[in-house]
C-alpha cells in the first residue's frame, strides 16, 4: 500500500475534497474513522484505510471535476424551461399571398402555420383555390406543415367539412367559437355551458375520427367569456378532442389571475394566444398604439402565464398574435415588418421563460 501524501495525512476522502474545491461536494461522502480500528492499524504499521495514499489522492483529483460537471449538468437540465411549440397566424399578414407568407414561416421559429379565411385574412380561401396538390407543393418547398386552421366562420357546428382537408395535411387542431347565451353567471352559465357541450358531442366524435381536436375560444360577447365559464367548460368537457382556445385578450388583464385560469383550464388546454389586450382592437387608432396587443408591447406581464403552462406541463401550441383594424390588412406595413415583429415578441417571450 502506498504512502499517505504529506499533510493530508489523518484526512478522511471527504474532508480533502472539501478542502481542495473550497465547497461541499455531495458526490463523495466523509468515510467516518474508528479510533479502535486506527489504533489497531498503527500499532501494525498499517496505513489506515480511511487516510488518502498518493494514488488515491490522484484518482479522487482526476474524479471530481467530472462528478461535479455530471450534478451541475443533471441540475441545469431539471431547470431548462419547456420550449414553446410556436404556430404563424396567417391572419397577422393580412390578405398576402399565401406562397409569400409560407416562406416567412420558418424565419418565425416554427414550422407550423394556422390558416385563416375572411374576413380576417383570406388564406383558407386561397388554398381553395390554387387545390390542394399546389398547396402541398407549396408546403414541401418551403418545408412547413398546416398546423392547423382557425374557423370562426363555419362555427362550432359546421366544422365537419373541414376535417377531411385538416386530416389530409396532417393538421390537429381547428379553432371556432362557442354557441349559446352570453354575460350568463353562475348555475345559468354552468346549465347553458353543459347543454353546448352536449350538442358538440356529434362533431366531437367526427372529428375524432380524423384526429384532430376541436380548441373553443374564449370570446366577448360569447358563451364562453369569463373564466368560470371557461372553468365550467374544462369540467364538463370529457373528451380530449374538445379542448379551450384561450385567448388573455378578452379577459381581464390580472398575471395571477390568468395564471390561476391556465391551472385550472389543464388539461383542456389545446391552445394558447400570446395576445394581450392593450389598447384594444376595435377602433382605428396610431400604429404604436395599436400593437401594444402584441407580448412585450402593453402592461400585460407574460412571466407568470408562461410559469403556469411551464406548471401544467403544456404541449400544445402557442400563437403570437394580435388584431388589425380593420381586419383583414397586415398589423405593419411590409411582411418583411410583420415578420420582424413576430420574431421581436418571440424574443421577449423567450426571455420571459422561467
Amino acid at each position: 500500500m502506498g504512502e499517505a501524501s504529506p499533510g493530508l495525512r489523518g484526512l478522511t476522502a471527504g474532508a480533502c475534497i472539501r478542502m481542495m474545491d473550497g465547497r461541499q461536494c455531495a458526490t463523495l461522502q466523509t468515510i467516518p474513522t474508528l479510533s479502535s480500528r486506527l489504533a489497531i492499524q498503527e500499532r501494525n504499521n498499517i496505513m489506515p484505510d480511511t487516510l488518502l495514499t498518493r494514488r488515491r489522492m490522484c484518482g479522487l483529483i482526476a474524479a471530481a471535476p467530472l462528478a461535479l460537471r455530471l450534478t451541475v449538468g443533471r441540475g441545469a437540465e431539471r431547470a431548462a424551461p419547456r420550449p414553446l411549440r410556436y404556430v404563424l397566424p396567417s391572419s397577422l399578414y393580412g390578405c398576402t399571398r399565401l406562397e409569400l407568407i409560407l416562406a416567412e414561416v420558418r424565419k418565425t421559429g416554427t414550422d407550423a402555420v394556422d390558416l385563416w379565411p375572411k374576413h380576417h385574412a383570406d388564406q383558407r380561401e386561397q388554398v381553395e383555390a390554387m387545390g390542394y396538390d399546389r398547396f402541398a407543393e407549396l408546403l414541401r418547398r418551403y418545408q412547413v406543415r398546416l398546423g392547423m386552421s382557425t374557423r370562426y366562420d363555419l362555427g362550432p357546428f359546421g366544422l365537419r367539412q373541414e376535417f377531411p382537408f385538416l386530416a389530409r395535411f396532417g393538421a390537429k387542431l381547428v379553432v371556432t367559437g362557442s354557441a349559446g347565451p352570453p354575460d350568463l353567471s353562475g348555475p345559468k352559465c354552468k346549465a347553458a355551458v353543459r347543454q353546448f357541450v352536449e350538442q358538440m358531442k356529434p362533431h366531437v366524435a367526427e372529428a375524432e375520427k380524423h384526429g384532430v381536436t376541436i380548441a373553443i375560444e374564449n370570446h366577448v360577447g360569447a358563451l364562453l367569456n369569463t373564466p368560470d365559464s371557461l372553468r365550467y367548460f374544462a369540467e364538463l368537457s370529457a373528451s380530449p378532442h374538445l379542448g379551450i382556445a384561450l385567448a388573455p385578450y378578452h379577459l381581464p388583464q390580472d398575471e395571477r389571475a390568468l395564471s390561476g385560469l391556465i391551472e385550472d383550464l389543464s388539461p383542456r388546454l389545446a391552445h394558447f394566444y400570446a395576445w394581450q389586450h392593450g389598447k384594444g382592437c376595435m377602433q382605428k387608432q396610431p400604429k404604436q398604439d395599436e400593437i401594444q396587443q402584441m407580448p412585450g408591447r402593453g402592461k400585460l406581464d407574460f412571466r407568470p402565464l408562461l410559469s403556469a403552462l411551464q406548471k401544467i406541463d403544456y404541449r400544445g401550441g402557442v400563437e403570437i398574435f394580435m388584431h388589425p383594424f380593420p381586419r383583414g390588412i397586415p398589423i405593419l406595413e411590409s411582411t418583411a415588418a410583420v415578420t420582424e415583429e413576430i420574431n421581436r415578441a418571440r424574443r421577449y417571450l423567450e426571455s420571459s421563460l422561467t
